[in-house]
């Protein structure tokens, strides 16, 4: 079983998933970066361009999802190192502090808080989050172009990409993609007819919606909702 809720870091959720033996859920693209944690393995899921079935059916996890763009920081990690793929942090880190980490979520009555205490340490300890690259989720968020953010931003196309690459694994385009799939889904989620959803998400229509969907998520809108 699933469960969220917001995070004291600034844009973070904090979430567990518990095993009832009614199979793995695939994670989808959403342009985030995740600390995890399961049965004494410290992990961090780099950005996702793809549908990421979780191995080891049956285990439980804990872990804090970092607004996009903020975890390269805050890890020391570019993110497109990262992309698509889970890497234990001690090979991210020092095996001595990974296991010091390790250590203080064992020892916690609860691994989700343990996991947002360790992440409030690390933002104290580091720059504040680009406020260009937190506009840029925004505006792409919003559904506007890549070209005319970048105008929006005074920022040119290398120059974007280039920082892009290292806060979110991507390109901002891949990223506008990334982002307008999640605002499909909570749409269809809603109840939105698909038709409708298309349109007020950002794509030019359905076949175009249906399309990204199975290209980002690995199957149809349908199937998808449907085992969610």
């Amino acid at each position: 079983m699933y469960a969220e809720r917001a995070s004291r870091l600034t844009g973070a959720v904090l979430w567990t998933d518990t095993a009832t033996g009614s199979g793995a859920r695939p994670v989808l693209p959403d342009g985030c970066m995740d600390l995890m944690w399961s049965e004494g393995r410290l992990l961090v899921a780099g950005p996702d361009t793809r549908p990421y079935l979780p191995q080891g059916p049956g285990r439980s996890w804990a872990g804090i999802r970092f607004f996009p763009g903020t975890a390269p920081a805050l890890l020391g990690v570019p993110a497109h190192e990262l992309r698509d793929r889970r890497v234990e942090l001690a090979d991210l880190w020092s095996a001595a502090r990974a296991r010091r980490l390790r250590d203080r979520i064992e020892a916690a009555p609860d691994p989700v808080t343990a996991l947002e205490d360790i992440a409030l340490d690390r933002a104290a300890r580091t720059a504040a989050p680009d406020p260009l690259l937190h506009r840029l989720v925004e505006c792409l968020d919003e559904g506007r172009p890549v070209s005319a953010t970048a105008a929006e931003l005074g920022i040119g196309a290398r120059t974007l990409h280039r920082r892009c690459l290292a806060a979110f694994g991507y390109g901002p385009k891949t990223l506008a993609r990334v982002l307008r799939l999640q605002r499909a889904l909570a749409l269809a989620r809603s109840g939105t007819p698909y038709a409708e959803t298309a349109i007020r998400a950002g794509y030019a229509d359905q076949p175009h919606l249906a399309r990204d969907v199975r290209e980002l998520a690995g199957m149809p809108l349908g199937e998808l909702l449907g085992g969610g």
